[in-house]
């Protein structure tokens, strides 16, 4: 199997249910714009998974898999705080046509800084580092294929679900895997 369909694989299996995903339904159902959503998630996916690459063929054999499981930890912990700030549009004030973006854009890629995918994009980095670009184009690849219909399902159906209620079963959701990642 090519790099490339080795890296979209990878990230699409493991973005399945992940934060990120919750975060692409959060954003969706908040914003309703799904293309600003989904130009931040590629453009965030690929600086993170360049720099994740990168730092793989830099220090593979320096990060033990303690130190990843507490960046992990934080991370989770840090978004479930985050989701329960109320924005501007909770309260139904309009938002600027580049809100969506910018918005999407920080909270995503702070979402990936620990995650599984960016660690998995990481691995990859290190596993073929003569094919680098590849390796960030499948994983970013990977991520939009797994984020694209959550944020396009998540916007049809933002009009039906309330935003506080969202904010609340998110927030407990990350909570739940700051705990797990922590116990295991």
């Amino acid at each position: 199997m090519s790099v490339l369909a080795i890296s979209i694989t990878t990230v699409a299996l493991a973005e399945i249910g992940d934060k990120t995903q919750l975060l692409a339904l959060l954003l969706a159902s908040r914003y309703r714009k799904p293309l600003p959503i989904i130009a931040a998630i590629f453009f965030a996916t690929i600086a993170n998974h360049a720099v994740a690459a990168w730092l793989g063929v830099l220090v593979s054999d320096l990060l033990t898999p303690e130190v990843l499981k507490w960046v992990l930890v934080v991370s989770f912990a840090l978004m479930a705080l985050w989701i329960l700030i109320p924005d501007k549009l909770d309260s139904n004030e309009s938002i600027s046509s580049r809100g969506p973006f910018v918005a999407s854009f920080i909270a995503f890629f702070v979402a990936e800084i620990g995650d599984k995918t960016q660690i998995a994009t990481s691995i990859l980095g290190a596993q073929f580092a003569d094919a680098l670009w590849m390796v960030i184009l499948g994983t970013t690849i990977g991520m939009l294929l797994a984020n694209v219909p959550v944020v396009l399902i998540g916007k049809f159906s933002a009009e039906r679900l309330p935003l506080a209620l969202i904010r609340k079963i998110t927030a407990a959701l990350f909570l739940v895997l700051a705990i797990s990642a922590a116990i295991y």
